[in-house]
C-alpha cells in the first residue's frame, strides 16, 4: 500500500515519478553475485595434485583439472590428467578422467561446493582393456575423493554484509557462459 501511494505521489511530479519507478523496479530486481571461470579454476588448483593408491597395486596421480562451464545443464565439467604406475604395471601410463557436477551453497562457511558428481569417461589409451576395466571400477571413488564437496569459491563476509542486513541470503546458483551467478533471495522465517 505504501509503495502505491509513493508511486502515485511521484507520478504527479513528472521526473520525480520516473525516478520513483526506477527505484521501485531496482528494489524488486534480485541482486546477484558473480564468480568468474578464472576464479573457479584458481580455487580448484589449490587442492591438486593428489595421489591415490589402489589396493597396493597401482597408484594414480591426479593433476589439476581443467574446468568447463556447462550452462545448458547448469553444471560444471572437470577433465583430469592422470598417471597410473605401480607394481601391477610395467611402466607409468597417462590417462584422463571426465566428471560433471552441480554446485551447492554451504552457509556454515559461505562456500560453493561441488556435489552430485557424475563420472563420465576414464581412459588410459596405453593400457590393456582389462586393466582399464579394473581402473574404471575405481573411477567413481576416484572422482568422489577428488571433487566431493571441494570448495570452488568462498564468499567473504563483506560480500554478504549489506544483503544479509536486508534479510537476504544466497539462493540459486546458475552456471553461465562466463562463470557463476548466485542469486540472493529473502531469508526464510525460522
Amino acid at each position: 500500500m505504501h509503495r502505491r501511494s509513493f508511486l502515485a505521489a511521484g507520478a504527479r511530479h513528472g521526473a520525480l515519478g520516473s525516478l520513483a519507478l526506477v527505484a521501485v523496479r531496482s528494489a524488486q530486481a534480485q541482486p546477484a553475485y558473480t564468480v568468474s571461470a578464472e576464479q573457479l579454476q584458481e580455487a580448484v588448483a589449490q587442492r591438486f595434485p593428489l595421489r591415490y593408491p589402489m589396493a597396493g597395486l597401482v597408484d594414480v596421480d591426479v593433476q589439476v583439472p581443467r574446468l568447463s562451464l556447462l550452462p545448458e545443464s547448469n553444471r560444471l565439467g572437470a577433465a583430469f590428467a592422470l598417471k597410473a604406475a605401480g607394481p601391477a604395471l610395467r611402466r607409468s601410463h597417462g590417462g584422463t578422467l571426465e566428471v560433471e557436477f552441480a554446485l551447492r551453497y554451504e552457509a556454515s562457511d559461505r562456500s560453493l561446493r561441488a556435489h552430485q558428481l557424475r563420472v563420465g569417461r576414464l581412459d588410459f589409451p596405453s593400457l590393456r582393456p582389462e586393466v582399464v576395466a579394473m581402473l574404471n571400477s575405481y573411477g567413481p571413488a576416484l572422482a568422489e575423493q577428488s571433487l566431493r564437496e571441494v570448495v570452488l569459491h568462498r564468499l567473504r563476509p563483506q560480500d554478504l554484509g549489506v544483503l544479509h542486513g536486508l534479510g537476504m541470503q544466497p539462493g540459486a546458483i546458475t552456471v553461465t557462459p562466463r562463470g557463476l551467478s548466485i542469486a540472493f533471495v529473502n531469508k526464510q522465517a525460522p
